[in-house]
């Protein structure tokens, strides 16, 4: 007895042992890698500092100045402001439309491709790895880029930067998607081929029950998204707001008051739908009906 009691210490001291000498190696790894993040940081920062007009350190202290400008002038033509905000009003709602449509595109484009790309689900089971990379290259390429080749050839306005958003709406929420369907139970889809149905079929009646709330929370979200989006490309000629407010800033002072009544307008419309969105998306969420 009193030798068993010795084998159970002993093996409890090993293993506290082992697992003290883990701990070190991991706090070790775990220093060692936060020097690395540290010193990449810094020398990035560093980099970037040489290679910026006039260095950060000497303008750092000037960085409030055109908010100023911007406001003060604001302030001095209030009066003007409604009839600003009335002004870029169309050109909001085009920024609106934009990220509408290219959500609702990219959502039934990544619908497909990850039905396509999820296990158990995809109508070619062999092209799987081929619809993940492909959603892979639609999410890595940014929409701005896209948009910039699609003014190329296509002129500026707010189509290319509707196929922009669109294209990287899909390779986003594909991925999202995918990973909703895995979860999704397989029965319903295996009853419905024990009886003869296609593919669409399948995932119509089988799968689309099950992942709709959660599709529509996520496209939601896109959907907030991309309204930042397009009002960003706008800087690069694909209409909008943020169109309007490149005008506005390149003519300087004069057209402050403008860039601010822009400013206020893309505020207010981004809280509201975020607002909006978020309200749907806990509903959905907690399977409580619209």
């Amino acid at each position: 007895m009193a030798e068993l009691s010795a084998e159970g210490t002993e093996r409890t001291t090993d293993i506290r042992a082992d697992y003290m000498a883990m701990t070190r190696r991991k706090r070790l790894y775990s220093g060692i890698l936060l020097i690395v993040f540290v010193a990449m940081m810094t020398s990035g920062f560093m980099l970037a500092d040489s290679r910026n007009a006039g260095g950060f350190w000497d303008g750092w202290h000037n960085i409030l100045d055109f908010p100023a400008q911007v406001w003060g002038e604001a302030w001095e033509k209030a009066a003007q402001l409604p009839g600003h905000l009335l002004t870029f009003l169309p050109a909001l709602l085009e920024t609106i439309n934009i990220a509408a449509a290219s959500t609702l595109l990219g959502a039934l484009g990544a619908i497909v491709v990850s039905l396509l790309a999820t296990r158990g689900m995809a109508r070619w089971p062999r092209l799987i790895p081929l619809f993940r990379r492909v959603m892979d290259v639609m999410r890595a390429i940014p929409e701005i880029v896209i948009a910039l080749v699609l003014i190329f050839v296509l002129g500026g306005g707010p189509v290319p930067a509707m196929i922009a958003i669109a294209f990287h709406t899909v390779g986003a929420l594909g991925k999202l998607f995918s990973e909703v369907n895995e979860n999704a139970s397989l029965k319903p889809v295996e009853g419905l081929q024990s009886v003869g149905a296609s593919w669409s079929q399948r995932m119509l009646l089988g799968v689309m029950p099950q992942v709709a709330p959660n599709y529509l929370s996520y496209a939601l979200l896109r959907f907030e998204i991309n309204i930042r989006a397009s009002a960003i490309l706008g800087f690069v000629g694909a209409g909008g707001i943020g169109y309007e407010l490149k005008n506005a800033m390149s003519w300087g002072q004069g057209k402050f008051d403008e860039a601010a009544a822009i400013f206020i307008l893309l505020f207010l419309t981004i809280v509201f739908f975020d607002q909006i969105s978020s309200h749907y998306r806990d509903r959905l969420t907690r399977g409580r009906p619209l």
